[in-house]
């Protein structure tokens, strides 16, 4: 168990907004503070919901920090870690493609990254976000396998079909996948890694919508969660069926889209966009919420639950995502004073994960 930890003179955010006050954190969740703990002056700085990162792929630069350069997945990891930490985020769902690609994408790496994340306990609750290739049948039994043990947390589902739709030409190697699966070829791309995540009770997520009739027949399937819509008219009709419509921070941070989509800013202030996440770079999901508040049209009371509480309901996590009594004691502590906001702790179930240098001195 975490040693009571409490928090002073910060600004809260709560669920009703901001205010100035105390945050105690006892047996790693938000309550009465015990004795012979720690605390951390806050005053002066923002006291925040830990960030929930639903999708964030920039650890495949630990494991190949240049092509050809490979790395250990438990190395690798392990500095994801510090990386997420030091941005605010306390709960991470790493991206992992389980595509056809052999190497960084391929089933040697997820199986690498599954052994590594499932060796050890990390002080940043890390989870798997299976980025789901519809066609790689190969790997089919391993994605039901693991969906079916508890190892996926979140189940998108990619079509990036031009190159393995030649394998399907062949009659008997696509009969024999689906006789395996007990469905038929048709269906073997979606419904099968559907129905095992809806067994497992994993929430699902279309990837990189590109047609109102695309994104409906996922919802179909229990994906309610449209990961980066092409068009704002994919968003609006996702959001009005009451989806999770999920983009990148780094889109709010630039300006734009790197792609020439939709702005997720403006996703955001109407409305549509309910949950940002890392992307390819941890940085922007700390800075992103800052910039929609300098921006005009939304205050930070109400752009942070992007990366937080919207997050945590789009996942079903309902033990974060706010401060409030009997929450898990996930916190990031921010310094906005004297330019772009800073991170100056990140405490995780209770637990303090990073603290600056200059963060120390507060500490007692």
């Amino acid at each position: 168990m975490s040693r009571p930890l409490r928090l002073t003179g910060g600004q809260i955010l709560r669920p009703d907004g901001f205010a100035v006050g105390n945050l105690a954190m006892a047996d790693g969740v938000i309550g009465a503070s015990g004795s012979g703990g720690l605390s951390l002056d806050a005053s002066g700085w923002l006291v925040l919901p830990g960030i929930i990162d639903l999708h964030g792929d920039a650890f495949e630069r630990q494991l190949q920090p240049r092509p050809g350069v490979n790395f250990p997945a438990d190395v690798a990891l392990a500095d994801t870690e510090r990386q997420l930490l030091a941005n605010g985020i306390t709960t991470a769902f790493h991206g992992v493609t389980l595509s056809w690609e052999p190497g960084l994408r391929g089933l040697e790496t997820w199986r690498a990254l599954k052994a590594a994340l499932f060796a050890q306990n990390w002080v940043c609750d890390m989870r798997l976000h299976l980025r789901w290739e519809a066609f790689n049948l190969d790997a089919l039994p391993v994605a039901l396998a693991d969906i079916a043990a508890g190892r996926v947390g979140l189940l998108a589902f990619n079509d990036h079909t031009p190159e393995i739709l030649p394998r399907l030409e062949n009659p008997a190697k696509a009969a024999k996948y689906a006789e395996r699966a007990g469905v038929s070829v048709e269906a073997l791309r979606d419904i099968g890694t559907a129905a095992a995540a809806r067994s497992a009770g994993i929430p699902m997520a279309s990837h990189d919508d590109d047609t109102l009739a695309g994104r409906d027949a996922f919802r179909g399937l229990g994906a309610r969660i449209s990961e980066f819509p092409m068009t704002a008219e994919i968003a609006h009709a996702a959001r009005a069926a009451g989806d999770a419509v999920v983009m990148g921070s780094p889109n709010v941070v630039r300006g734009g889209s790197h792609m020439g989509w939709i702005s997720a800013g403006e996703m955001a202030e109407a409305g549509v966009c309910s949950v940002l996440t890392s992307d390819y770079f941890y940085p922007c999901l700390t800075l992103a919420p800052f910039v929609l508040e300098r921006r005009g049209r939304m205050d930070l009371a109400a752009a942070w639950p992007l990366v937080s509480t919207n997050a945590a309901r789009a996942a079903g996590l309902a033990d974060r995502g706010v401060l409030a009594e009997g929450m898990r004691g996930d916190v990031v502590v921010v310094d906005r004073n004297g330019g772009a906001p800073r991170v100056m702790a990140t405490i995780c179930a209770g637990r303090i994960g990073y603290l600056a240098a200059d963060a120390a001195d507060w500490l007692g």
